[in-house]
This record gives C-alpha cells, sequence and structure tokens, in this order.
C-alpha cells in the first residue's frame, strides 16, 4: 500500500479535481498543478463525469437495467447506480477499478446490496474479468448490458490494443446493448500539448487520440447520434452545450453505439 501511496492515481486525482477528499498527497500536488498551472483542465473531469451520468440516464430510458463501469474511479456524489436505480430500481452494476484503494472504497460505500459489487481487475483483462464472480452473479449475458469505458482507453497503449478490448465486450453482449466511450483528444494547442504532456508524465502511461481513431474503436458497432463529440456537447440538458467550448472542453469527447 506505500507503493500506492508513493505514486499519484488516475482514480484519486480525478476525484480530487471533482472535489473529493480521499486521497494523498501526491494526488493532490497533480491536481493542484492541473488546478492552478493549467487552470481550467478541470473541465476535463467535470465535463467528463457530467457526460458518463448522461449516458447512463440514457442507457437506462432505453431499458437497460445492468451496468459494468470499466475503471470506474472512487465513489461520487452521483454514481452510475444512483442514476440506472432511478429509472429501474432494480438495476444492477458491476464497477471495475485496478486500484485496490478505489475498490476498497467501493466495496464499502457503493456495493448496498446484492446487485452492486466492486472489483479489482485492468481493463486489458477481458477475459479474467468477464469470468470474475461477482460478474458472473451480477450481469445476465442474455439481456442487454452497458459498457462504460469512460477516460478508461485513453491509459492503454496501442499495443495493449484498446480497440480489440472493446471489441471482446461487443461480442459477449447481446442485441440492443450499448457501449459508451469517452477518451483525450489530440489537440494542437499550447494546453493540450501541456496537458497531454503532465498526464503521461504523472501516470506514466496512456495515449490521446483523434476521433477517427476513437470511432475506430466500436468496429461494427451503430454509432449514435450525435457521433463522436466533445463531452459538453454529448446530448446536453436543454440550455447546456450552447456555449463555445473552451480549449480544455475540446480535449476529451465521447460517443454511444449499439450493438444491432
Amino acid at each position: 500500500m506505500r507503493a500506492r501511496q508513493s505514486r499519484p492515481s488516475v482514480a484519486r486525482v480525478y476525484s480530487y479535481v471533482l472535489g473529493g477528499r480521499d486521497n494523498y498527497g501526491v494526488d493532490k500536488n497533480v491536481g493542484d498543478y492541473f488546478m492552478s498551472d493549467l487552470a481550467g483542465s478541470e473541465q476535463l473531469a467535470i465535463t467528463n463525469r457530467d457526460a458518463v451520468l448522461r449516458a447512463v440516464h440514457g442507457m437506462a430510458t432505453d431499458g437497460i437495467t445492468q451496468f459494468i463501469d470499466m475503471g470506474c474511479g472512487l465513489p461520487a456524489a452521483e454514481n452510475v447506480h444512483d442514476v440506472a436505480r432511478r429509472v429501474h430500481p432494480e438495476a444492477k452494476v458491476v464497477y471495475v477499478d485496478n486500484d485496490p484503494f478505489v475498490v476498497a472504497h467501493g466495496r464499502a460505500l457503493l456495493a448496498v446490496d446484492d446487485g452492486i459489487d466492486a472489483i479489482e481487475g485492468d481493463v486489458g483483462k477481458t477475459a479474467w474479468i468477464r469470468e470474475h464472480p461477482a460478474v458472473q452473479r451480477i450481469i445476465d449475458f442474455e439481456r442487454p448490458v452497458g459498457l462504460l469505458f469512460a477516460v478508461t482507453l485513453s491509459f492503454l497503449e496501442d499495443e495493449e490494443d484498446p480497440a480489440g478490448v472493446v471489441k471482446f465486450w461487443a461480442d459477449q453482449v447481446p442485441s440492443g446493448s450499448r457501449v459508451y466511450i469517452s477518451h483525450f483528444r489530440t489537440g494542437g494547442t499550447r494546453e493540450a500539448k501541456a496537458t497531454e504532456r503532465k498526464i503521461l508524465e504523472a501516470f506514466g502511461r496512456g495515449r490521446w487520440r483523434t476521433d477517427a481513431e476513437i470511432r475506430d474503436f466500436y468496429g461494427d458497432l451503430e454509432v449514435l447520434e450525435p457521433g463522436i463529440v466533445p463531452c459538453a456537447q454529448w446530448r446536453p440538458q436543454p440550455g447546456e452545450g450552447e456555449h463555445k467550448l473552451s480549449d480544455w472542453e475540446e480535449m476529451i469527447v465521447s460517443g454511444m453505439a449499439r450493438k444491432p
């Protein structure tokens, strides 16, 4: 555990930027850099989280009652099951993260009944996650599933085959399932280059990609409207997403696809 405290965690930094308190000094240092030296970059986290919750609501409204959240991060004020269960009180969720600190908090705060659990696992270990007892118990793969990859694929290198990860899960779920992805978008501005450099320096891995590269992750899935767009403009609530986007808001995009 001491080794975990000596280097920043994506989940803990993300939570800190969103106002969370479950973090260490090394996480605060990185988060403070983003919020002071790159003032406004916290919009990456804020607009991403807001879009994820809209995606969950949209999936639930379309009839999805079970979800797997890949790279879930620390519990927040609003979580996937909170949103889903406002539509379907019986909705089930498996949260997955590779940080044991995150999983421990998730189990303590999110696993409120037998329909919710948090497991420790790397998103690239697809078969291992698929066969995990919690996934086997909670998720019925004969019924549509909502798959969430919120920023997670941004931290997979090309050789780790992020497209193959998505394809694996798309092959596991039936027609009508949904796949939501948000991802850091390559940009040419000073802010984009500085943010990408700092994220790679802090966490030691990851790649920002173009809209076309992100679109390719969906393979043969049907990408739904409005396509691959900045998170701030992905199905915004009335009155939202109509402003001119900041450079930071342009740096993170998302999209949802349906399995035919």
